[in-house]
């Protein structure tokens, strides 16, 4: 279990003072266990046009490609975001990147480190340099390979439900990028098409579900925060006065 715990420790947001909203957690958790229990529902319900294990494939490579797309844009955000923001907010800002640095950092680590030792061989040819080394190094690598696997898995699902920890450096991040991923990867799944073969209906339905679902919660999340906390995308960057909490 200790690389899905160090993964949760590394990917889940842990900045001090951080707001925290039992409400807004509940709904995300919600959301997702009803999106599961959807796609589970539709793969028994309907033949699939390919087989499980591609399917299965299918949902990781999505995974994966949402974590490659948090990579690009989630650096780009944070710099748009820090760089919008006055003073005395910029500083601030600064100082709590290093939450989303890290999960950052730990998942380039861990593409490089399964990339230098699996593509071509890479580890094998290598031990083959080390002479009577070459043992030792390969039961390193073997154990470093067994740690990476589940922990590179683990980190790509926690860094896109957690959005690369950009809610360390500011509440309204979170809610303001999950939508663009969603819609991101709903030009993907336009371009795959439908993984079983149902009705029209039933298709359109998990097409826009998703990205329509996600949006509509990011805008209640946003919501919640002004009414709530007065906490605000101008209150954010320091450009407006933040209005007085009101009752939901």
């Amino acid at each position: 279990m200790l690389p899905f715990t160090l993964a949760s420790r590394v990917f889940r947001p842990a900045r001090p003072g951080r707001l925290t909203d039992r409400a807004i957690e509940t709904a995300q958790m919600m959301r997702t266990v009803i999106g599961v229990a959807a796609t589970i529902w539709m793969v028994y319900a309907y033949p699939l046009q390919q087989s499980v294990s591609s399917f299965a494939q299918d949902k990781l490579a999505e995974t994966l490609i949402s974590t490659g797309v948090l990579i690009v844009a989630g650096p780009l955000a944070l710099v748009v975001f820090v760089a919008a923001a006055r003073p005395p907010g910029r500083a601030v800002y600064v100082r709590r990147l290093s939450g989303p640095a890290t999960s950052f950092g730990a998942l380039l680590a861990t593409v490089l480190l399964l990339f230098l030792l699996l593509q071509n061989s890479g580890g094998a040819r290598l031990a083959l340099q080390l002479g009577p080394f070459r043992f030792v190094f390969l039961l390193v690598a073997l154990a470093a390979v067994l740690f990476a696997v589940p922990f590179g898995l683990a980190s790509a699902f926690l860094c896109v439900h957690y959005v690369s920890r950009t809610g360390d450096v500011h509440e309204v991040l979170p809610p303001l990028l999950a939508p663009l991923l969603v819609w991101v990867m709903f030009g993907f799944q336009l371009a795959d098409g439908p993984p079983v073969a149902a009705p029209q209906a039933v298709q359109y339905l998990f097409l826009f579900g998703p990205p329509l679902s996600v949006t509509l919660l990011s805008a209640w999340e946003l919501r919640r925060l002004r009414t709530q906390f007065g906490v605000t995308v101008r209150g954010a960057l320091h450009r407006g006065h933040r209005p007085t909490p009101t009752p939901w």
